[in-house]
């Protein structure tokens, strides 16, 4: 068994290039990062997630790699990154890179070699495959096949220099990377050790669930209206991707104790994950799955669903269950991919907004997992006012627009709606430092609008105020430190079929805690069995001024403590 010393921290995810901006370009930078270490530090948590900071043509905001051993100019330099990683490491904070080997920059050389020609070495680095017999290559309907890729458009492009296609799983600039051909897993090691020498503490690994995939390819599920195939049947969890993660675990981790590994996987199920992160086979650490960050979304992809309370316990639960003797789970209401989680599933009106966004806190960092913490949530940052498609900036906003009211004939305003509450860009506007111009993010004007309540909400302010969602934030990262029944105990769900109550125990040996949070604007009692006993307890945390007890005010949480 490793050294589990992340049961029991806390990660936060920082953005870089919407986090702080050092030298007045609009963009954050590691220099920014740097002049906020304390704000970190006096947070309490234990991990930093870097975002992708590696050298790229920013198609998806470095999600694109073009040279991974090399800082982006916009970012900085590996000296600087050097002197960020030891002003982490000098505050106790460990500091993970995000690793994005499922595809790469259609500009790192690897690629590039890999197109010049057919009988090129690394011609199957990536997936190259002929147009579909009978039809004429680079015509409509073509391609090897039917895929959509996650950004809208085929999932395939043609190259006519060499008459064939190649596969991206999301925009054609971020190729596949063929992982089937033993060289290319052997560079991406080859790479990670090289991060780990530096002193890395381990990867968060992007999709790292679509690395292999089911051979030969196939056409895939193709729904009425819909522009094309589902093919997550051939990339979801592969058939070789247990292998690869445990060839890599050997390869690059085996020896060096202390490290972190979280796979992001979409689409993964609580058995797979099971395996994923059992400690004896050696695969990752944790996964990242998205079933809770789904529960409001119905068939219909344009189609806003109100949230059922009743659904997210069920999907909360049913994690809980599954991993709760073998295996390890991320918890995270919000990162970069998700809109703000007091807009979504909370009240941000400004009534209700910090109390809303304490509740949700407390709900979440009382479960079993690793809790996480994506920039701004420990202000209560929320969804910014969209008016048009112009002010979006993400790449996926942008490409499922076009395919949405160009190719499929939606009502551009039901699109902009659905975009508005969901699209990525809620998470990636700047992190509002104090009331300053542009919230002190930048001197210049901000790569993305900064939102216009920044005046209010802001990490000056919030650090200044003992009642604020930062000092709440502190508590819970707080107790996950002292409180051993946070991270090892059994959790039971209560209320499974209340929709406003969200109600739990966790317990280990002697150490009882009930969580209840309210999920209304108005006053609910939690009908539980043994309430007054519990009203009764210790009462660790709550997030309002009303008096204790199980009569909850509107978006209140309780943390409650008995011995037994």
């Amino acid at each position: 068994m490793t050294d589990l010393w992340w049961k029991s921290a806390v990660v936060y995810q920082i953005y870089p290039r919407s986090f702080a901006d050092a030298d007045g370009d609009g963009m954050g930078d590691l220099r920014g990062v740097i002049d906020h270490l304390d704000h970190l530090a006096k947070l309490g948590v234990d991990v930093l997630w870097l975002s992708p900071i590696y050298k790229s043509p920013q198609d998806d905001n470095g999600y694109d790699i073009s040279d991974y051993q090399q800082i982006d100019p916009l970012f900085g330099d590996l000296d600087t990154f050097d002197e960020l990683l030891a002003g982490a490491h000098a505050r106790g904070m460990k500091l993970i890179m995000d690793l994005v080997v499922n595809h790469s920059s259609d500009e790192h050389p690897w690629f590039l070699e890999s197109r010049s020609s057919r009988d090129n070495p690394k011609r199957d680095w990536y997936w190259w495959r002929p147009a579909r017999e009978g039809l004429e290559p680079g015509t409509p309907g073509a391609e090897p096949t039917n895929w959509g890729s996650a950004f809208g458009g085929p999932a395939w492009e043609y190259d006519e220099k060499t008459g064939e296609y190649y596969l991206h799983l999301f925009s054609p600039k971020q190729p596949d990377l063929n992982w089937e051909n033993p060289e290319v897993r052997q560079a991406v090691y080859a790479m990670m050790r090289w991060w780990l020498d530096r002193g890395v503490d381990g990867f968060r690994m992007d999709v790292i669930n679509m690395i292999s995939k089911v051979l030969p390819l196939t056409d895939g599920r193709l729904t009425a209206g819909a522009a094309y195939g589902d093919g997550s049947a051939s990339y979801i969890n592969g058939p070789r991707n247990h292998e690869f993660l445990r060839e890599m675990h050997d390869q690059v981790f085996a020896g060096r104790p202390g490290m972190l590994t979280v796979g992001e996987m979409p689409g993964v199920t609580v058995a797979e994950a099971v395996k994923f992160t059992d400690q004896d086979r050696h695969e990752v650490d944790m996964v990242f799955q998205f079933d809770h960050v789904w529960a409001d979304r119905g068939g219909d992809p344009w189609t806003l669903v109100p949230l059922q309370l009743t659904t997210l316990k069920g999907i909360f639960g049913r994690w809980q269950a599954g991993l709760g003797q073998i295996g390890w789970n991320s918890l995270y209401w919000n990162n970069h991919d998700q809109p703000r989680a007091v807009s979504r599933y909370g009240d941000d009106s400004p009534e209700h907004r910090a109390t809303a966004a304490k509740m949700l806190g407390t709900v979440l960092h009382l479960h079993r997992g690793t809790p996480y913490i994506y920039q701004g949530e420990e202000l209560g940052m929320t969804n910014y006012p969209f008016r048009t498609i112009a002010d979006f900036r993400d790449i996926e906003a942008l490409g499922q627009y076009h395919q949405a009211v160009e190719q499929e004939g939606r009502a551009p305003e039901d699109v902009l709606t659905v975009l508005r509450a969901r699209g990525r860009d809620n998470a990636r506007t700047p992190m509002q430092w104090d009331g300053s111009p542009h919230a002190g993010f930048t001197s210049g004007t901000p790569w993305l609008a900064v939102n216009p309540n920044y005046p209010e909400i802001n990490a000056e302010a919030e650090r200044a105020d003992p009642d604020s969602v930062f000092h709440h934030y502190r508590k819970l990262i707080r107790l996950r430190h002292d409180e051993p029944a946070v991270v090892d105990g059994d959790f039971t769900m209560l209320l499974p079929h209340d929709e406003r109550l969200y109600a739990f125990t966790r317990r280990l040996g002697h150490t009882e805690l009930l969580v209840v949070g309210n999920f209304t604007g108005e006053t609910v009692r939690a009908e539980i069995e043994d309430a007054i006993a519990w009203e009764e307890a210790e009462l660790l945390l709550t997030n309002v001024a009303a008096p204790p007890g199980l009569t909850l005010a509107p978006w209140q949480a309780v943390v409650y403590r008995r011995s037994i």
